[in-house]
């Protein structure tokens, strides 16, 4: 299995700084009183160590020099006082700030996740599902760390810096103006190598995305890897993309470590320098022991700050990718969206369908139509056949009635309303579909049937089991119908699957049924008991079914043969057999007239194309 990864359509801005994290505020508006908590609670934080710097020269020229015992009893009383406001600031700081990260992000995700789920199907051919559950669980992850805990650090920091050198100057002027000399030679590779770790932190989180999207592929189609034995192919090509999702985060790390170690000499040098200015200036008589230590102490402080910031930015750029990523998720525009005031749909519905001068083209860089010039007109009621070779655009039309997609000319109605024009909740809710491949939940069997349905009750739930022929094997399972089905109802054949599938459908009780094939995976005994209760199902609504067996053919009101997506023939069996076009061709690669002249009620095998 060679596995290709789709791009994603998504165009990355190429904004290198830390903009985008503003856009986090959105999220954070909900909760400005705790944010407003939590500032408080750092400037407290902030401000008390700062003051303690203070309270160290009055300790040093009051206490020491004088010898008044009395004065060194107030300093340390007052020293005590500013650290247990100092522990219970930073205990504030610390809940609020990690409680509003775990919030904001959980917001994100339920945002994100809203978001991508109703987007059109056109929007998943162009874009990777592992790519966006990268983003939901990694990237989300990653600003969780961010908001709860790296701003909460950075601001902090820049406090202290920007404290720290106000009372630098009031301490001593001439030497905090050497201290800001220095400042641009601190601040030019924070520039230059926090630019380069942002962008190989982007690269290193689209590598991990890469990861995710391999893991996805070959996980879902395990028994194929398995049956072809391409294990060994699989364990290498993994083993690659891991490899190089470490050798982006090993480059990502040595910029950022370069960063930090420069950061470190030149500010603690400095820091270094300046003091022994400073030591000089006390001897000279300059300034006072008590300024010296205040000083020497916020000097400390001034360069731990710019230490911590240093280390922290890497963190915030890499945050910038992952809100940017994130956002481009959320600024996704569907295809298909229901107007803003849309038409509504007759009560009760009637299940009629018209397709009027229909073209449509796959979003996706399709080189041809799938429709061209399609017009078809269904009755209430009616059960109408989609024959053809594979790629005729059987599908198409199922995809296009259930707004998948919007075609790019001509006209779709239900019950007389155009389908841009209705509201696609209400317009979904009156269709069922059995797809020829069902899906299957990982949850019990309850909860798969009730899936369209969800308010319905558990003695509908068995009916509508009951009437697919589903209820039996259902009843074998270890809990009933509270048995977990396992991921992609792995705990299921496929013809058990199948009858699942079409007791949900039979739930929905919708106006208009789309089947494609529904009895296809289904052996000949269950064949004819789904069918029946199918028939039963089909009394009085609209149907429109995708056929690939001639008992489905031979039963609907009739059948429209398509052909590189245009109808070249409706009629009946009889009447198309009789004209000997496209129809009368691939019922004979498949049938005899043996075969032909069965009764309906026969099983018959696949035809071949239809």
């Amino acid at each position: 299995m060679a596995m290709t990864a789709k791009t994603s359509s998504v165009e990355r801005p190429s904004d290198k700084n830390l903009r985008r994290l503003w856009r986090l505020s959105v999220f954070m508006r909900p909760y400005r009183w705790q944010v407003a908590g939590a500032v408080v609670a750092l400037v407290v934080a902030a401000g008390t160590v700062l003051a303690l710097g203070q309270g160290l020269r009055r300790l040093v020229d009051d206490g020491f020099s004088s010898g008044d015992t009395q004065l060194l009893n107030q300093a340390l009383i007052i020293l005590l006082i500013v650290v247990v406001i100092l522990a219970v600031a930073s205990a504030s700081r610390f809940f609020l700030i990690s409680w509003i990260g775990e919030r904001v992000v959980a917001d994100i995700r339920r945002a994100v996740y809203d978001k991508v789920i109703g987007l059109s199907p056109g929007f998943f051919e162009v874009t990777r599902v592992g790519e966006i559950i990268s983003r939901l669980i990694t990237d989300t992850t990653l600003i969780q760390a961010v908001i709860g805990s790296t701003v909460s650090v950075a601001l902090r920091n820049i406090l202290m810096m920007v404290g720290g050198i106000v009372m630098l100057m009031i301490t001593s002027p001439k030497l905090t103006g050497m201290v800001l000399l220095v400042v641009p030679v601190v601040i030019l590779p924070i520039v230059i190598f926090g630019r380069m770790v942002r962008n190989l932190s982007r690269d290193s989180q689209d590598r991990i995305a890469d990861v995710g999207v391999y893991i996805e592929e070959s996980f879902n189609a395990i028994r194929t890897v398995q049956a072809f034995g391409h294990e060994p192919v699989d364990r290498a090509d993994f083993s690659n993309r891991v490899e190089d999702a470490f050798f982006t985060s090993a480059r990502r790390i040595r910029a950022r470590a370069w960063l930090t170690g420069m950061v470190i000499l030149l500010v603690f040098g400095s820091v270094g320098i300046i003091l022994w200015i400073g030591g000089r200036n006390l001897l000279s008589g300059e300034i006072s022991a008590g300024d010296l230590s205040a000083f020497v102490f916020y000097s400390v402080v001034v360069a731990g700050a710019v230490g911590a910031v240093s280390e922290v930015i890497g963190d915030l750029q890499r945050a910038a990718g992952a809100t940017e990523r994130l956002f481009e998720l959320l600024d996704s525009k569907s295809s298909v969206t229901s107007p803003a005031d849309p038409l509504p749909l007759p009560v009760p519905p009637r299940g009629a369908i018209a397709f009027s001068n229909v073209d449509f083209r796959y979003p996706a860089g399709a080189p041809v139509k799938a429709l061209e010039n399609f017009s078809l007109d269904i009755a209430p009621g009616e059960t109408v056949a989609l024959v053809g070779p594979s790629g005729s655009g059987k599908s198409t039309v199922f995809q296009l009635l259930l707004r998948f997609y919007d075609s790019q000319t001509g006209a779709i109605t239900f019950d007389g309303v155009d389908l841009r024009k209705a509201s696609l909740e209400d317009l979904r809710q009156r269709i069922g579909l059995v797809p020829q491949e069902p899906v299957i939940f990982a949850a019990s069997a309850y909860e798969n049937i009730r899936y369209g349905r969800p308010e319905a009750s558990e003695t509908e739930v068995r009916a509508a089991a009951r009437a697919a022929e589903a209820d039996g094997f259902i009843e074998r399972l270890a809990d009933g119908f509270d048995s977990p089905l396992g991921e992609r109802g792995v705990l299921l054949s496929g013809g058990q699957r199948q009858r699942l599938a079409i007791a949900r459908a039979i739930l929905r009780n919708p106006a208009l049924l789309l089947l494609d094939e529904a009895t296809s995976a289904l052996d000949a005994e269950n064949e004819r008991k789904v069918q029946q209760a199918l028939e039963k199902l089909m009394v009085g609504r609209t149907t429109l079914v995708i056929a690939h067996r001639l008992a489905t053919v031979l039963k609907a009101d009739r059948i429209v043969v398509l052909d590189h997506g245009r109808i070249v023939a409706i009629g009946s069996h009889e009447e198309l057999m009789a004209e000997g076009g496209l129809y009368a061709h691939l019922a004979a690669l498949q049938f005899d007239e043996a075969a032909l002249g069965r009764h309906v009620d026969e099983p018959e095998p696949g035809l071949v194309g239809l």
